[in-house]
């Protein structure tokens, strides 16, 4: 579907703080940025569970409850769209994110394919956080592709470098997976750039036939990137997880404007914006 171009919106991540950002945090609030997307050209939204009341929307959640509710309040608002939760935690016990997978059940899930030093210095020489260790070992990723098989969820695996992207082909092979659909995280300090002169040399390390998106973390470098994506014909994401930044340097509002900025990069390569139908043919979902 190199014609078309299937779009995901971000609604919110794990780390944007929104007393600082414009993230939604509520069922409510992410059913509405959704929606928001969706009218804008996004297929897929890529949903992080947050702590619900005062002062405790910038901590992860991974209460099952929660997740559905937020699950069915973008279902309800955006008639078939595609859901896609996050499974991303640091150290050996996954059990909230396969908790959240087995009672949302959606469509498709990140599995974090490789392990990370998750590095950021800010100016002045000082660490942004403390160093620390994104593990995603072989043993871990097994796991969560078996709730998924249980589940009917499709992983989407994330790759934050060449060396996990090339593990991914390894992961084909053994036979943990078929048909592998591949994301590409660039912009991570400490991973991949947001280069778009690296795109078609990471483009030579897919496994045959796998789809792909990009997603780009950053500011004004990511709207080249995802311009020379839409160009290889690879698939499409933002959302105010991965950056505030329109393409004019404006601050985005939210996720509509940035997901009307990334439909129009797309057809600015001579793309149309793949429906969610469509999305889910070409992905193979159910």
């Amino acid at each position: 579907m190199r014609d078309k171009a299937i779009i995901t919106c971000a609604l919110t991540g794990v780390l944007t703080d929104p007393r600082q950002h414009p993230v939604p945090v509520t069922p409510e609030e992410l059913a509405a940025s959704a929606l928001e997307a969706w009218n804008a050209g996004a297929a897929c939204m890529h949903v992080h569970f947050r702590q619900q009341g005062e002062g405790r929307g910038h901590l992860p959640s991974w209460d099952p409850g929660l997740a559905v509710e937020i699950a069915d309040a973008i279902r309800a608002s955006c008639r078939g769209v595609i859901l896609n939760f996050t499974t991303g935690v640091v150290g050996r016990d996954q059990s909230g994110p396969l908790a959240c997978l087995r009672a949302g059940k959606p469509e498709i899930a990140a599995c974090n394919a490789g392990s990370l030093n998750y590095l950021k210095v800010r100016a002045g020489g000082r660490w942004a956080w403390p160093p620390m260790l994104f593990d995603n070992p072989v043993e871990k990723i097994e796991e969560v592709l078996g709730v998924m098989a249980q589940t009917g969820t499709r992983p989407e695996f994330e790759c934050f470098d060449l060396g996990i992207l090339r593990s991914v082909v390894m992961f084909a092979q053994v036979g943990m997976v078929a048909r592998p659909q591949v994301n590409l995280v660039m912009g991570v300090a400490s991973g991949m750039p947001a280069d778009a002169d690296l795109l078609p040399i990471a483009l030579k390390y897919l496994p045959l036939g796998s789809p792909w998106q990009t997603t780009v973390i950053g500011r004004a470098e990511v709207w080249d990137l995802h311009r020379r994506a839409a160009e290889l014909g690879g698939n499409l994401r933002s959302g105010v997880e991965d950056t505030f930044y329109l393409p004019d340097g404006a601050r985005a509002p939210g996720n509509g404007a940035l997901i009307e900025a990334l439909a129009r990069v797309a057809r600015d390569a001579g793309r149309d914006v793949a429906s969610a139908d469509e999305a889910r043919a070409f992905w193979g979902l159910a």
